[in-house]
């Protein structure tokens, strides 16, 4: 929107106020907007991917340490089409879905309990928050000793980590649903259940899902470092075994999985929250006008 001066014959200045492109025609700054975000969103990355394959070609940086892109795209390749990588891919997938699910069902249940009620919260409060402190890695060596070798230490693990982003946002949230909406509840004389499914829910909901979205990503990093750790497959086995066979080119196939999972996971646990929540803002973020 445009604004002009004009002074009228008595001397007064009027402030006059023009619909710009964006009042006119808002479908088409929209698009076009969200053409240009998309356009930026995929030329910076190719644009660095570029120039890494450029400095392997010209041996500015040692492709033995790190490979170019290239190399990467030709071994991840060959090795999906062989057969060898999606093990590793299924066994760190199952471990994040199985330990999220369990850390964001707890975690969601706790944080409601605990945003609800005063007592529970100042019983519970103190012992989350001081467990919530520790490097969840450290962690790993109790899992070990209560399940043993296996699947258990690692979903254990992730579901520990998504279980405090998802208590923390749920709790926040719940004590952020206005004081007027319970009392509206409790006006009509709402039940606590009709409380919780037309007031609690509504209202906290969208916090509680951008602690899930968190969450997610979380998860991925947290269960690739115990892969590293104590593991003998999937992507964080794959890195770090690459690592010390001196296989770079193997280990940045692995990292560049990662970031894929991760991506696509989070994207999934977002897309998910816009349809369960029509009702909340859309993410600025994500180039909504």
């Amino acid at each position: 929107m445009s604004t002009a001066v004009k002074s009228t014959t008595a001397g007064e200045q009027l402030l006059v106020r023009r619909p710009g492109p964006q009042e006119l025609h808002p479908v088409r700054t929209h698009r076009r907007r969200r053409t240009l975000e998309v356009a930026l969103a995929v030329a910076v990355p190719l644009l660095l991917v570029l120039l890494w394959q450029l400095a392997a070609a010209r041996s500015w940086i040692d492709e033995r340490v790190y490979p170019a892109p290239s190399t990467i795209l030709a071994d991840g390749w060959d090795r999906a089409a062989d057969g060898d990588l999606w093990p590793d891919v299924w066994a760190t997938l199952k471990r994040v879905l199985g330990g999220y699910a369990i850390g964001t069902v707890a975690g969601y249940a706790l944080g409601l309990l605990m945003g609800s009620l005063a007592l529970v919260r100042a019983a519970l409060e103190p012992l989350l928050d001081a467990l919530y402190v520790v490097p969840k890695l450290a962690l790993l060596p109790v899992f070990l000793n209560m399940f043993g070798l296996g699947e258990g230490p690692q979903i254990a693990l992730v579901a520990a980590t998504v279980f405090f982003f998802v208590w923390i946002s749920t709790m926040a949230a719940v004590l952020a649903v206005p004081a007027g909406h319970r009392d509206a509840g409790q006006v009509f004389g709402a039940s606590p259940w009709q409380m919780f499914r037309h007031i609690l829910l509504p209202a906290s909901l969208p916090a509680v899902l951008v602690g899930a979205r968190i969450a997610a990503g979380v998860a991925v990093l947290v269960i690739v470092a115990s892969e590293q750790i104590a593991a003998a497959d999937g992507l964080g086995h794959l890195i770090f075994d690459s690592r010390a066979l001196f296989r770079n080119d193997v280990m940045f196939v692995g990292i560049v999985c990662v970031a894929v999972l991760g991506v696509l996971f989070s994207e999934i646990v977002r897309i998910a929250g816009r349809l369960l929540t029509p009702w909340a803002p859309r993410d600025r973020g994500r180039g909504q006008s």
